[in-house]
């Protein structure tokens, strides 16, 4: 089943107290972290998956984040994100893709999608087929 992995290209990184400057605002110029992340992970979508670039996903405070949605799955969104985690989220998106409803078992998860998750989501059901 075929799985979507939205990547915000608006993201800026979480500034930390080691690095409050985190954030790219202070060179209007440089390219979003966001868009770095999308731009690491759009050559190398696995099988059964779309990689999309969204403009926000609106978990601003959460650095660099991802969303993964499919028709009649779960969808998830997954935070604090940096392009060293590629290949991590491209295992947890191929997982989510070859899964029936979305639910990955837990330990089949990359450990960035058992601790990084900010939101899960239920599936969209048609109102007729709430009935």
């Amino acid at each position: 089943m075929r799985a979507v992995l939205h990547v915000c290209t608006t993201c800026r990184e979480v500034a930390t107290e080691a690095d409050p400057m985190a954030d790219p605002a202070t060179d209007p110029d440089a390219p979003r972290p966001g868009a770095l992340l999308h731009a690491a992970l759009s050559d190398a979508a696995p099988e059964g998956v779309e990689i999309r670039g969204v403009e926000c996903l609106s978990a601003c405070s959460q650095g660099c984040s991802v969303a993964l949605s499919g028709t009649g799955k779960w969808t998830y969104v997954y935070g604090r994100l940096t392009p060293a985690d590629c290949a991590d989220i491209l295992a947890g998106a191929s997982a989510y893709a070859a899964s029936a409803d979305g639910i990955v078992p837990w330990r089949e998860r990359p450990v960035i999608f058992r601790k990084q998750s900010l939101a899960r989501i239920p599936p969209h059901t048609p109102l007729q087929e709430r009935r």
